[in-house]
């Protein structure tokens, strides 16, 4: 009666073949939608921008007039810092170590 052993392994065998179509199903699914995606976000790209046609070839510039009036405001001076903060770059950004902290120099060889 070799119909026990038969059987399982047929039944084991149609199992893994199942469990082979499921995943090939799931693969070709997943690969349609990653495709079915890229094409949506290539359909909905912004289109290329484009500049408006500009008016500057009826424009001149401007006459220049020789001897012409100078500007009466006073040219800005330079920037200051503010005596405050002018040693605050030169302070160390944290304490010296207490003196049982600070380990002696290291001797040369």
């Amino acid at each position: 009666m070799p119909g026990p052993d038969k059987r399982r392994l047929k039944l084991d065998l149609t199992i893994a073949g199942l469990l082979f179509a499921a995943g090939v199903v799931v693969s070709v699914m997943s690969l349609a939608q990653i495709r079915a995606e890229s094409r949506m976000e290539l359909a909905q790209g912004t289109p290329p921008l484009q500049g408006t046609p500009s008016d500057d070839q009826s424009k001149t510039p401007a006459e220049s007039k020789p001897g012409g009036d100078r500007p009466t405001t006073p040219a800005p001076e330079p920037a200051r810092p503010d005596p405050q903060t002018q040693g605050a770059a030169t302070k160390p950004a944290l304490p010296q170590a207490p003196a049982e902290k600070i380990a002696p120099p290291i001797e040369k060889k």
